[in-house]
């Protein structure tokens, strides 16, 4: 995979990158996450996203990056979660910050999100403000927003954030027209997280999570033909190469999983009349659907 600019930050990224958000429960032990971060980076993989929320993700992403840090471009997420500190104010966002460094073992982060911070938190401006001042001491090298609708717009706008991170799938376009276009424009990175979708394509009938389910009902609305390579192919083709798109991101604690992902974006952009066929779709059933969070 040939590596991108993430916006103007300076960064480079995979196209693809780990989401660890399936890595800090109880069903997950530390040989399992050395194995999945060892093939992610054999894979080509050089971006893991991790946040404070992800149970013990960011201390075993730490470990298991011992000796290889550099490697990779680290990215958590901030603003709640610590004790003593009222969620949502700078302190929290400073002190996570802090906690984040220790938990991941190193002496700087490179993208640190405010993780679905409320657009009436943003405009006051103290956790902003915060998360600049982390930047400025060096010890965050971008500052982020992670999150959809308004807010989401309004830190694409603020002129305060080198990156953001939403949900891009064929399921999820909305924000293409919108706030992505806007963040390529300002030379703002975008990840896209949820990229496929919640892979709505493997359930026969409309599942019982909520999440999933609204993916599902969604999937079934545009009514795309079924592909001939698969519909991981389809997902991860459409949302890599989504203008204004820095990378993927794949939430997974299985290996396989990822790597068929990474396999999937090497075949490069989809033929034209296929994106052309999931916009037209999107644009015919799709544009009251709201960002996924």
């Amino acid at each position: 995979m040939i590596p991108r600019p993430l916006g103007a930050t300076g960064l480079l990224v995979s196209p693809v990158g780990l989401g660890a958000g399936r890595i800090g429960g109880a069903d997950v032990t530390g040989a399992d996450v050395d194995r999945l971060v060892g093939a992610a980076l054999d894979a080509g993989v050089t971006l893991i996203d991790t946040a404070r929320s992800y149970g013990e993700s960011e201390e075993r992403v730490g470990r298991a990056l011992a000796g290889r840090r550099e490697r990779v471009v680290l990215s958590t997420k901030v603003g709640y979660g610590v004790p003593g500190l009222a969620d949502w104010s700078g302190p929290c966002v400073s002190a996570g910050v802090e906690a984040a460094l220790r938990r991941l073992a190193t002496t700087w982060i490179d993208v640190v999100h405010l993780h679905s911070c409320p657009i009436e938190v943003l405009r006051q401006g103290e956790v902003v403000e915060a998360i600049v001042r982390s930047v400025e001491a060096g010890k965050v090298r971008v500052a982020a927003y992670s999150g959809e609708g308004a807010a989401l717009d309004w830190a694409v706008q603020c002129g305060a954030f080198g990156a953001v991170q939403c949900s891009v799938s064929l399921v999820d376009q909305g924000v293409l027209a919108g706030a992505v276009a806007d963040a390529e424009a300002r030379g703002i990175g975008v990840l896209g997280k949820r990229a496929l979708g919640n892979a709505p394509w493997r359930h026969a009938s409309r599942p019982s999570e909520p999440d999933v389910a609204e993916a599902w009902d969604r999937f079934q609305s545009l009514a795309l033909p079924a592909p001939a390579g698969g519909w991981v192919e389809v997902f991860a083709r459409f949302a890599a190469f989504a203008p204004g798109v820095s990378a993927l991101l794949v939430g997974t604690s299985s290996p396989v999983h990822l790597v068929e992902v990474v396999d999937a974006v090497r075949h490069g952009p989809l033929d034209g009349k296929e994106v052309m066929a999931a916009r037209t779709a999107f644009a015919r059933v799709g544009p009251g659907w709201h960002g996924r969070i």
